[in-house]
């Protein structure tokens, strides 16, 4: 039996039926993503796909957020940027592969803001259950950085391409409500009933035949993965480009003291 206990930041908690709930646990940084968090996501799906009693997973975050992306203030201080350009794309498409090839049904309970890359691994769920007052964005233009962590892949498969564009390249807010209008996610419903609706939904498929489902699933999302392969490492590359600007780091200052960032080009 896998042992979830060595996690700072996650947990992992195994419910009745065959659902385990993992749960991003920073909530007094609304679950943003430090260098040490993003290794524990990198590793915690191959743990939970090889883990036979899970049938079913539920990804949440702890608090009132689900994940507020990046941790703006590593970025300030200079410690979100990379030995080398090759060691956020390898960071990035570990924690992609292994949640695309997590072989259980992953459904995405967003109780709150999901930003970023906390965003796109949101969308990159098999379901995704919405709050209605919960906001999606990609904000990585916002901060002065390419549109890396594969927002560039799943966003247009989801809203198509002209929406896509306009919130990327923007870092607009969409809410849940928004979201399932658009295709964003599937079910936005009230704050209080996310999380039942998240397990009722896990429950559902671990009752499910599992080659059946898995093997649907598999199939799925090699469109994904062949998407992954032709565009992540174009982004993910210019993305850690962009993590050695100063628009970064003005970025960042201007979140901390509430202001618009001045952008430079430099």
């Amino acid at each position: 039996m896998p042992d979830y206990s060595d996690y700072q930041y996650l947990t992992v908690e195994r419910r009745d039926g065959g659902v385990a709930v993992l749960t991003l646990n920073r909530p007094e940084k609304r679950n943003a993503i430090n260098n040490d968090m993003h290794s524990e996501l990198e590793r915690v799906f191959l743990q939970i796909g090889a883990d036979e009693q899970v049938r079913a997973l539920v990804l949440t975050g702890a608090g009132t957020a689900f994940c507020a992306g990046g941790d703006a203030r590593s970025m300030e201080d200079g410690s979100f940027v990379p030995s080398g350009p090759a060691t956020p794309f390898r960071a990035v498409r570990t924690l992609l592969h292994n949640l695309l090839e997590i072989e259980q049904p992953v459904v995405a309970a967003v109780n709150g803001d999901a930003a970023g890359l906390g965003a796109n691994i949101a969308l990159y769920c098999d379901v995704i259950i919405a709050s209605e007052t919960a906001r999606f964005a990609d904000t990585h233009t916002r901060m002065g950085l390419v549109a890396g962590d594969g927002g560039v892949i799943i966003w247009p498969l989801l809203i198509g391409w002209a929406k896509a564009k306009e919130y990327l390249l923007t870092g607009d807010w969409i809410t849940g409500a928004q979201g399932q209008q658009m295709g964003l996610v599937n079910y936005a419903v009230p704050q209080d009933q996310v999380i039942p609706t998240a397990m009722e939904w896990a429950q559902r498929l671990a009752a499910g035949a599992p080659k059946a489902m898995r093997w649907t699933k598999y199939s799925m999302n090699r469109i994904l993965r062949d998407q992954i392969n032709l565009a992540l490492d174009v982004s993910t590359f210019l993305e850690a480009a962009t993590m050695y600007s100063a628009d970064l780091k003005e970025a960042a200052s201007a979140f901390f003291e509430k202001r618009a960032p001045k952008f430079t080009g430099e």
